[in-house]
C-alpha cells in the first residue's frame, strides 16, 4: 500500500484512534478514560436502538434518514418525480441531490430552524439542514437553468450567500452558523465536477455511479466508494494537509502524534451513497470496513455518558478549533469506542459485522443515544463541548 493510499484509506483513521487512546491511557492527552462507565453507555446506546428500531430494520446511517423526520420520507416526494426514468439515471438524481446535501450538513448552530410550507413544521440541526437542502434540490437550485431536478457544475459554480441564505431562510433573527464555508464546499464541488472528467463525465455529482461500474462492475467494496469520495470530492476541502499534491481533506497534525486521520464527511457521503446505488440493482459489500463517525453526536455520547472526561474541567467551557489538539484527541477517541460499542452492540444482538455494520450502530444507537442524552443534560440539547466552526467539518 503506499503512502497515499494509505492516507486515504479506513486503515489510517483505526490506526490514528488507537494511537491516541494508548496516549490517552498513558495520561498525554486533555482526557481521562473511565472504563467502568463503558457498560452505561453499551445499555443507553442498546435501549437507544430498542426504542428506535424494535424489529432491528435498521437503514445506513445517512443523509436519507434526515429527508424523513415528521413522520414524512420526503425521498417517496422525488420517487414520484421520476419515476418514468431509467433505474440508473434514478440513481443519478438521487446522487446529485445527496452529495450536495451532505456538503451542507455542517453544525447549524442552536438558534436556526426550517419552517417547511408542505408540512408547517419547524425543523433545526442536520433534519432542518436535510429538508432545507432537499427543498433547494427540487427546486433545481443546484442546476444551471435553475429549474431541472439535477446538480452540475455551472449550478454548483453560481450557487452564492444569498442562495444559501434564501433556501435555508437564513435572517437577522434565524442565522444560521458557516453560510460562506458552505457556499465555498458547493462552489468548490462545481469546480471539481467541471474539471475531473474522469468520475464525473456528464459534470454532475451523479456520475460517481458511472464511474464506480466502469472501474468495478456491479459489485464492489464500501472502502472502494469511500476511494471514490476522496479521489473525486478531495479537491473541495479548504487547503488543509497535502500528499504528492492530494488535498488530504480531513487529516489533521497532532503536535505530539503526527497525523490523526477521520475522513468524516467523506465516510457519511460514502454511507448516503450506498441506498441509491443499490436501488439501481448495484452491490456494495463490507460496510463493515468503514468507521464510525468523528462527529459532536457520537463524541457528546461519550463525554456526556461519562466514559470521557476533561482533565482540565475548565476545558468544557473553552471554545476548540478542529486543528487543535484536544479536538483531535476527542475525534479519535469517538472513532475508537464507537468501534468497541459496536463490537459489543453485534455481540448483544447476536449478528455479525457484515450483518450489523457500524453504519446501523451509528443510525440505530450511538447518534441518537448523543442526542438524548445532550437533550438531558443541556437546553436546546447542544454538544458538551464548544466547536468553532467554519461549516466545512461538524
Amino acid at each position: 500500500m503506499s503512502n497515499l493510499d494509505y492516507l486515504l484509506s479506513p486503515k489510517i483513521i483505526r490506526d490514528g484512534a488507537k494511537k491516541v487512546f494508548e496516549a490517552s491511557v498513558q495520561g498525554k492527552t486533555h482526557f481521562v478514560i473511565h472504563p467502568e462507565r463503558l457498560n452505561f453507555t453499551l445499555e443507553y446506546v442498546l435501549e437507544t436502538i430498542r426504542q428506535n428500531y424494535p424489529d432491528l430494520k435498521i437503514p445506513f446511517h445517512s443523509r436519507w434518514g434526515h429527508f424523513r423526520p415528521g413522520g414524512e420520507d420526503r425521498s417517496k416526494w422525488l420517487d414520484a418525480k421520476i419515476k418514468e426514468l431509467d433505474p440508473l439515471e434514478r440513481a443519478r438524481v438521487k446522487l446529485d441531490l445527496v452529495i450536495p446535501s451532505v456538503l451542507l450538513d455542517a453544525g447549524a448552530g442552536a438558534p436556526w430552524k426550517y419552517k417547511e410550507a408542505e408540512t408547517k413544521k419547524n425543523y433545526n440541526r442536520s433534519e432542518g439542514l436535510g429538508v432545507a437542502s432537499f427543498h433547494m434540490f427540487m427546486k433545481g437550485a443546484f442546476s444551471s437553468d435553475k429549474k431541472s431536478l439535477k446538480s452540475d457544475a455551472l449550478g454548483l459554480k453560481n450557487i452564492s450567500e444569498h442562495d444559501i441564505e434564501q433556501g435555508f431562510q437564513v435572517s437577522s433573527g434565524n442565522p444560521l452558523v458557516g453560510v460562506q464555508g458552505r457556499v465555498r464546499l458547493l462552489n468548490n464541488l462545481g469546480e471539481v465536477l467541471e474539471k475531473n472528467k474522469t468520475i464525473f463525465k456528464d459534470g454532475r455529482p451523479g456520475n460517481i455511479i458511472d464511474y464506480m461500474i466502469a472501474k468495478h462492475g456491479k459489485t464492489f467494496a464500501a472502502k472502494d466508494l469511500l476511494r471514490a469520495v476522496l479521489d473525486g470530492l478531495g479537491p473541495i476541502w479548504p487547503g488543509r494537509l497535502t500528499e504528492e499534491g492530494v488535498n488530504l481533506g480531513d487529516i489533521w497534525n497532532h503536535s505530539q502524534l503526527g497525523k490523526i486521520a477521520f475522513h468524516k464527511l467523506s465516510q457519511w457521503m460514502t454511507y448516503s451513497l450506498v441506498e441509491p446505488i443499490e436501488e439501481a440493482g448495484l452491490k456494495v459489500t463490507g460496510a463493515e470496513e468503514l468507521t464510525g463517525l468523528a462527529e459532536y453526536r457520537n463524541g457528546g455520547l461519550f463525554l456526556d455518558s461519562g466514559l470521557l472526561t476533561f482533565k482540565n474541567p475548565d476545558d468544557a467551557t473553552k471554545s476548540w478549533a478542529p486543528e487543535s489538539d484536544l479536538i483531535i484527541e476527542w475525534r479519535a477517541l469517538t472513532v475508537y469506542f464507537l468501534d468497541m460499542i459496536g463490537e459489543e452492540v453485534q455481540k448483544s444482538l447476536g449478528k455479525s459485522p457484515s450483518e450489523f455494520p457500524l453504519a446501523k450502530v451509528l443510525e440505530g444507537g450511538t447518534w441518537w443515544a448523543g442526542r438524548r442524552l445532550a437533550a438531558e443534560k443541556r437546553e436546546g440539547g447542544g454538544p458538551p463541548l464548544n466547536i468553532i466552526s467554519d461549516g466545512t467539518v461538524f
